[in-house]
């Protein structure tokens, strides 16, 4: 019982920082003004967040392009700390091999799950037609993924559907990355 409780709350802290890191770089790749003077409501927040690790990172972790690589491994190093603890308290018997590999499929996880429910809120925001700053943000994170969807589904009785195709493939994505995930760990 204590396990679970631990687990459960090492997950829930261990999710908000490294989705914090993973919208950090999506943001920063969209090029999406980040500071409070943009008016972007998450920018400080995020920065609040991750600013103790990310700021570390660049000094050894240089961007490519316009990925901030340092907000990608702070993800990461978050995941291989949680996992590693987990790994730790559970006995720390043979399988430390999989920490790693468990850590890079919990970031490609929490990914999905993100974007998942930046779609889901997308959607929820789309029918009620709010001006709001936090609105425009999320537009603009939504945008770059449903932006080829839509050019190959049309309207349907004026109703956008490309919300629900992307949550589709966005299952299908994760059921093949839980696949993916069992067969490498097979492998092992």
């Amino acid at each position: 019982m204590l396990y679970q409780i631990f687990s459960l709350l090492l997950e829930v802290a261990v999710g908000v920082l490294a989705g914090a890191c993973l919208l950090r770089l999506y943001m920063q790749y969209q090029r999406i003004p980040m500071s409070s003077r943009s008016g972007n409501p998450l920018g400080r927040f995020i920065f609040a967040l991750t600013d103790w690790l990310v700021l570390p990172l660049r000094r050894v972790v240089p961007a490519a392009g316009r990925w901030d690589l340092a907000s990608l491994v702070g993800a990461f190093l978050l995941q291989l700390a949680q996992f590693a603890l987990l790994w730790a308290i559970s006995g720390a018997g043979d399988g430390l091999f999989a920490v790693p590999i468990l850590a890079v499929f919990g970031v490609l996880r929490m990914a999905i799950s993100g974007m998942t429910g930046l779609v889901i809120v997308y959607a929820v925001l789309s029918w009620v037609q709010t001006q709001s700053p936090m609105a425009d943000l999320i537009e603009r994170l939504v945008a770059p993924p449903l932006t080829p969807i839509r050019r190959m589904v049309p309207l349907v009785g004026g109703i956008d559907l490309s919300p629900l195709v992307l949550l589709v493939l966005l299952q299908v994505a994760s059921i093949v990355l839980g696949h993916l995930q069992g067969l490498t760990l097979l492998a092992f």
